[in-house]
């Protein structure tokens, strides 16, 4: 029997460092994806066409750090999370950049999971695959690239409430393209993303969930650092409910406004664009045709989004929303 999984990637369009505080976020799936293609096994024995070094996991694995290659920590993680029944031998492919900000991990997380037979829904296997990214990376992620690669909409992007993890697709207008940048390769293991996670718990132990705060709220906050954290975040969920009515309505230029002004609040207030993410930012929304852009991703480097007028942009990838992760038969 062979089986074979496609995950694809994902593009965040608004809504940034706010899924680790259950708030808002609208992210889309991308045409490009990671595959798998293998066959029952005893063991999880993998080869990336990326990489000649093949990884060869038992069903019952403990000590993640020792594993190699460093891709294979993700599937390891996987493994160790789902203990299965059984195993899979093949390989695995991908067209998703990796250090880009596009879910490459994610992708490749829950292509795995699917691959050896998980059979539970969406926010299942998200949460899954996130406590296997953890385990995996050590980065205190939110859950929102797992479960946009598990549930994408084709043809939309997912207003997702990362507190009670529902989903809403909303419909990417016809006259609207989605422009992808690649600007320079990022990592967040040793970055200060869980530096930024702990200032919102901070933020959070004063003024209770950042989800339900408001800007009145954040200004009691007596530390500056963690003001300004919290204050991206509350701002940063309104901007996403804003961003999705007018995706709804059609105004794309009260879209563009609304991401332009979210690049901003993550470089000013929560101070994780560099001054190359900036730079590439501002060459961007001065190009004709070019409604918004900003940074996407976790930060510290990856890809900006553009929303442009179809054709506008000719340097870059194009991307279109897809289906999320599914077994080819």
């Amino acid at each position: 029997m062979t089986i074979h999984v496609r995950a694809p990637g994902r593009v965040n369009l608004i809504g940034e460092h706010t899924d680790y505080t259950g708030g808002l976020v609208l992210p889309m799936t991308i045409d490009r994806w990671t595959e798998i293609r293998c066959s029952p096994a005893d063991t999880v024995s993998l080869r990336s066409d990326d990489d000649p070094n093949p990884t060869v996991l038992d069903l019952h694995i403990e000590d993640l750090a020792a594993v190699q290659p460093q891709w294979a920590k993700y599937v390891a993680g996987v493994v160790a999370e789902m203990r299965p029944s059984r195993g899979i031998a093949g390989t695995v492919s991908t067209n998703i950049p990796i250090g880009a900000g596009l879910s490459s991990s994610a992708a490749l997380e829950v292509a795995v999971a699917l691959a050896l037979g998980f059979s539970g829904d969406a926010v299942g296997l998200a949460e899954l695959c996130r406590r296997a990214e953890i385990s995996a990376s050590g980065v205190p992620c939110g859950i929102m690239d797992q479960l946009t690669v598990a549930a994408g909409v084709a043809g939309h992007a997912l207003l997702i409430d990362c507190g009670d993890l529902t989903i809403e697709p909303v419909k990417i207008p016809d006259e609207l393209e989605i422009v992808v940048q690649f600007i320079v390769h990022r990592t967040l293991v040793g970055s200060a993303y869980a530096d930024r996670v702990a200032e919102c718990a901070d933020a959070e132990k004063l003024i209770g969930p950042l989800r339900s705060a408001s800007p009145y709220d954040v200004m009691s906050i007596p530390d500056a650092i963690i003001r300004a954290r919290a204050l991206h975040v509350v701002e940063e969920n309104e901007r996403t409910r804003d961003f999705a009515a007018a995706l709804r309505s059609g105004d794309l230029r009260a879209a563009g406004e609304l991401v332009v002004a979210s690049h901003a609040s993550l470089r000013d207030l929560y101070q994780i664009s560099t001054p190359v993410m900036d730079a590439a930012v501002e060459r961007m929304i001065r190009q004709p045709g070019v409604f918004g852009a900003r940074m996407t991703g976790g930060g510290f480097g990856g890809c900006i989004v553009a929303l442009t007028e179809p054709g506008a942009i000719t340097d870059g990838w194009v991307v279109h929303a897809v289906d999320g992760a599914a077994r080819v038969e």
